[in-house]
């Protein structure tokens, strides 16, 4: 597991962790390339929406691979926020014409991942996510 402070300037400490994981796990450069990007999206919007530029909330991401796949659990202190609720999702592909950056990490994320599941417990937003 790894621990990040809320701020743009951890995103390449957390780049690291997922590099030195997937070398580590020899992971396929195709899941390996997924997994940076889907927790870019989600890192970059935590600082940006959830702790509205950045704080020190902690971010922590958890990385396994088993037969050729790679899950991560992205947890985060940013109020409550289901990023896979219908409601999100429809209002973001709205939204997607005419938005220039941010906001269409969900949409990504869904294209990338096999499962997702979304939960709130002990008071930090949990996102697991399964790579496809």
């Amino acid at each position: 597991m790894g621990m990040f402070a809320s701020r743009m300037e951890e995103l390449k400490a957390a780049r690291a962790f997922i590099e030195d994981f997937c070398e580590g796990a020899q992971v396929a450069k195709d899941s390996r390339l997924k997994a940076n990007l889907v927790i870019e999206e989600l890192f970059i919007n935590t600082v940006k929406h959830g702790n509205r530029g950045g704080s020190e909330a902690p971010v922590w991401i958890t990385l396994s691979a088993s037969g050729g796949e790679v899950s991560l659990i992205y947890e985060d202190r940013a109020p409550p926020f289901n990023p896979f609720a219908r409601a999100t999702r429809e209002m973001l592909e709205a939204l997607a014409e005419t938005r220039r950056e941010g906001g269409l990490g969900v949409i990504l994320a869904h294209g990338l991942t096999a499962s997702a599941d979304y939960s709130y417990v002990f008071g930090r937003n949990r996102i697991r996510l399964t790579l496809a």
